[in-house]
């Protein structure tokens, strides 16, 4: 657990070193995108691929952390719709300070869906994995009640069956 604080941590601090600083590759780009795909065709378009895979794939990858921790750190956060929501709003808070505050950055959806996608791919990579390993599941009272009434009732049923064969 400390040491998965300890990622998250250091997760943070290259997350804000990535998003709050101004990058060469989408100046160009500068303007807020609210339209699903339009950056990703944009950075597609670019002569150089190698700025679009930088551009894309640092977005997955900057996601995947997120992903693989905060399972371990959140256990109400496993599942993949709850991993993705979270991510999501996360992702969309970090692009909104960054379009705020940061000159020639802006708010980019494609960002989010690009983060959100990375970290569902740590989270089945992985996170799911270590978040049981770190929390199981809990067995609540309700669950060891029905667990020993079956118990009681296959008992019984199975001392009804010897007795019907010793008959």
């Amino acid at each position: 657990m400390l040491l998965a604080f300890v990622g998250m941590v250091a997760f943070a601090v290259v997350l804000a070193r990535l998003t709050l600083t101004p990058s060469p590759a989408s100046k160009s780009l500068v303007h807020s995108n609210l339209h699903p795909g339009d950056s990703i065709r944009n950075y597609l378009a670019q002569p150089a691929l190698r700025d679009a895979v930088k551009q894309i794939g640092g977005n997955i990858a900057l996601g995947i952390p997120f992903g693989v921790l905060l399972p371990v750190l959140v256990p109400r956060a496993r599942g993949l719709i709850r991993m993705a929501l979270l991510t999501a709003v996360v992702m969309t808070m970090v692009e909104l300070v960054q379009g705020a505050i940061v000159e020639g950055r802006a708010f980019d959806v494609d960002d989010v869906i690009l983060n959100t996608s990375g970290a569902l791919i740590g989270y089945l990579l992985a996170g799911r994995r270590f978040g049981r390993a770190v929390h199981p599941r809990r067995h609540h009272w309700w669950h060891r009640l029905s667990r020993s009434s079956d118990r009681a009732r296959s008992r019984r049923s199975a001392n009804s069956r010897l007795s019907s064969r010793t008959r």
